[in-house]
């Protein structure tokens, strides 16, 4: 890094490949990926509309708010573009459904898309091609972002969907208003310094579900106000004092500067960002998979459980394995131990195995209490790659002991096909939309390319 205070490589590199982006340059496999993973949000974010925090912050923001522009998804409220966003970026993040990047450590679809179609709903004429491209340009900056900051960023105590998550709503949404090169510098700078999002959250708040949000709204207000000549910090990554960087990282040698420019247009991050198929945070996946893995070698059942030992890596221990105790849906969906012992006792892990009755059921609490997780040191060792690596051992009251290691969840492997992509966007969706219009609805976004203006997608995420 130079000593030159608006010496800016990196950041402007990052604005070139936002603004020059074009629909052609996108292969037909990230478009592909890029609408099944858009159709995915959408049904998260439907299903978010109900759920509690949801309703609060619709009905303070109704009070709060007298702009009636923009739609709240799965409702028929609306309000201006700023809170639309917010309100939908938390509905998205409602309920731990929504997609993740691995390495990158981002639910990119609650920030890309909530400032995006914002922008869509104001101005008349944005295209289906436009729209997915800019999409595609927050799918593949806010994960670069994110690998950029390494699992010390969030070891520290930082929660990366709210920090790196402005970039990517500010990406997706300067590609929406087609600003230039310099302008989008100063979108990127705007959104970097609300930049914010602390991991406590995830012990028992409603609070968390917001970071998404907030990070969809900041990303919105970087690149509306860039657009109108606001200016933000033109080395909003570089920068040596005060930079992102610098103050989102304990040292200098914990983050790789040269992985936000890294490979556009050779490495599509878009094709890194996985579904998630329980409800529920995705360093838990491996370990719920496990167990039906050993379920279909042995039929079992819950009563028929000693105990389970989970080893895993440091930031999986940090981010999921503390002793389950009742402090809302949050703490349920984030800990290991309370999602193993629903999986043995349901034979899975989704929305309706997350009640207020179920948090606090006795036989699941001290089923719980007989599921440890214990850090394995050469899992650590292993790095990055290896974050959601998990060794499981079961252990029945019989004696019998099942043992199994994978190096990460089935669907962070395997993207899902079509059918299961749909099955569970229809799941989410028809609980608060009618069939025909979930059926409009994924049809438009499948065929997303064919809109001429994607107003009419925004209008079928208003309940009638």
């Amino acid at each position: 890094m130079s000593a030159n205070h608006h010496e800016n490589p990196i950041t402007r590199g990052v604005a070139e490949f936002i603004a020059g982006l074009h629909y052609d340059q996108i292969p037909e496999e990230v478009r592909h990926r890029t609408k099944r993973l858009m159709l995915d949000a959408l049904g998260c974010g439907l299903f978010g509309a109900d759920l509690q925090w949801s309703r609060i912050l619709q009905q303070r923001l109704g009070k709060l708010d007298a702009t009636r522009t923009c739609a709240v998804w799965g409702t028929a409220e609306k309000l201006s573009a700023p809170h639309a966003a917010l309100v939908n970026g938390t509905q998205v993040q409602g309920f731990e459904l929504d997609d993740t990047h691995l390495l990158g450590i981002l639910h990119c679809g609650s920030v890309v898309l909530p400032p995006l179609i914002t922008i869509a709903e104001a101005s008349a004429g944005m295209s289906g091609r436009e729209f997915l491209t800019a999409a595609v340009a927050g799918y593949e900056v806010g994960p670069r972002v994110g690998i950029c900051m390494g699992n010390e960023h969030i070891a520290q105590g930082w929660h990366s969907g709210a920090t790196a998550g402005v970039f990517a709503a500010a990406a997706a949404a300067a590609r929406g208003l087609k600003l230039d090169v310099e302008k989008t510098v100063h979108a990127l700078g705007i959104a970097g310094t609300q930049a914010s999002g602390l991991m406590a959250a995830q012990f028992g708040s409603m609070v968390k579900r917001m970071h998404a949000g907030r990070a969809a709204q900041s990303g919105l207000y970087g690149a509306q106000f860039a657009d109108a000549g606001f200016t933000g910090i033109v080395n909003v990554f570089e920068s040596e004092y005060g930079g992102f960087c610098t103050t989102f990282s304990r040292s200098n040698d914990r983050f790789k500067l040269a992985e936000l420019t890294a490979g556009y247009g050779e490495v599509w991050q878009a094709m890194g960002v996985r579904l998630k198929f329980y409800s529920c945070v995705g360093s838990n996946h491996t370990a719920l998979d496990l167990i039906r893995e050993f379920r279909a070698e042995r039929a079992f059942g819950a009563d028929e459980v000693a105990k389970v030992v989970v080893y895993g890596p440091q930031a999986t221990v940090e981010h999921s394995g503390w002793k389950y105790v009742p402090q809302g849906f949050t703490a349920a969906q984030m800990n290991l131990s309370y999602c193993v012992a629903t999986e043995l006792i349901e034979r899975d892990c989704f929305v309706d195995q997350f009640t207020e009755e179920k948090l606090t059921d006795p036989g699941r609490m001290e089923l719980a209490g007989r599921i440890e997780v214990i850090h394995d040191p050469a899992i650590t060792a292993r790095g990055p790659k290896f974050r959601q690596m998990l060794r499981v051992e079961l252990h029945l009251k019989d004696g019998t002991r099942m043992e199994r290691t994978r190096e990460i969840g089935r669907h962070k492997v395997e993207f899902g096909s079509d059918a299961e992509v749909i099955g569970k966007f229809e799941k989410l969706a028809s609980r608060v939309l009618p069939k025909a219009q979930v059926d409009a609805l994924c049809d438009q976004v499948l065929n997303i390319e064919k809109l001429d203006d994607v107003s009419s997608l925004a209008a079928l995420l208003v309940r009638r």
